[in-house]
């Protein structure tokens, strides 16, 4: 039944067929109920304050969860990328070996092991390597390669799987706010508060060029004294960051 904007659905015990036992408390407009609350089904129904106070530190620790996959997320897409990165640079090292080969007149026997070198190197990273033709500085013809990497199937699993459990968790999240219930709101924006701040640790590094020898010995960490050490650049000591 319905009273006052409240639907009051029975709670149904299976133990002796008693359908008369408390009523869930649901609501679409703001409320701060605590018991007899429930939420997403019938059986999550708020008995006790202990109870309700559990539920609303689960919310925070799944809001906290979130941000925190988020973070994983992003970091190991940087490090697929740092592994493109790597594997573009010993490419670009072979092919750097194999114009100096081919430029030498002594190297016409070992050009083509250079070349296959090159070649194997490409398809075991799977990258597609394509080599065009530009005008340069002063109107210089130079030879520009471009190097396009794939994620591995493996990799794009794990890329999926953590995309899967993020949007099933803020679908989760949603639904709870859809409740307006103000506790499990509050709860929500905590949980938001703390897993920004505990997973999102900003860290920026800046490369000064150093001067002769003396000054790098009087560097201190690589920091002088005109030159503070910058709190929350270079130490990101939080368990997330």
């Amino acid at each position: 039944m319905e009273q006052h904007g409240t639907t009051l659905l029975p709670r149904m015990d299976m133990g002796d067929g008693n359908m008369d036992g408390p009523a869930c408390k649901i609501s679409m407009l703001w409320n701060w109920y605590t018991i007899d609350a429930c939420f997403l089904h019938q059986s999550w129904q708020i008995t006790t304050r202990g109870a309700f106070a559990a539920t609303c530190i689960g919310i925070m620790l799944m809001v906290v969860m979130l941000e925190f996959l988020r973070r994983l997320a992003k970091e190991y897409d940087e490090w697929i990328v740092r592994d493109f990165r790597r594997r573009s640079a010993l490419i670009s090292e072979q092919q750097r070996r194999l114009r100096q080969r081919q430029a030498s007149p002594s190297s016409c026997g070992t050009a083509d092991a250079a070349a296959k070198t090159a070649g194997l190197l490409a398809t075991t990273t799977s990258v597609h390597v394509t080599t065009g033709k530009r005008r340069g500085y002063m109107g210089r013809r130079t030879t520009a390669t471009t190097l396009k990497f794939r994620a591995s199937p493996l990799q794009q699993l794990i890329r999926a799987l953590i995309h899967a459990v993020m949007f099933g968790l803020g679908y989760l999240i949603m639904l709870l706010a859809m409740y307006y219930n103000g506790y499990v709101l509050i709860s929500i924006w905590i949980g938001a508060l703390l897993g920004k701040f505990l997973c999102d640790w900003l860290t920026v590094k800046f490369e000064i060029p150093g001067g002769d020898e003396e000054e790098e010995e009087m560097m201190d960490g690589g920091f002088t004294d005109e030159v503070p050490r910058l709190q929350g650049v270079e130490d990101a000591t939080v368990c997330c960051g």
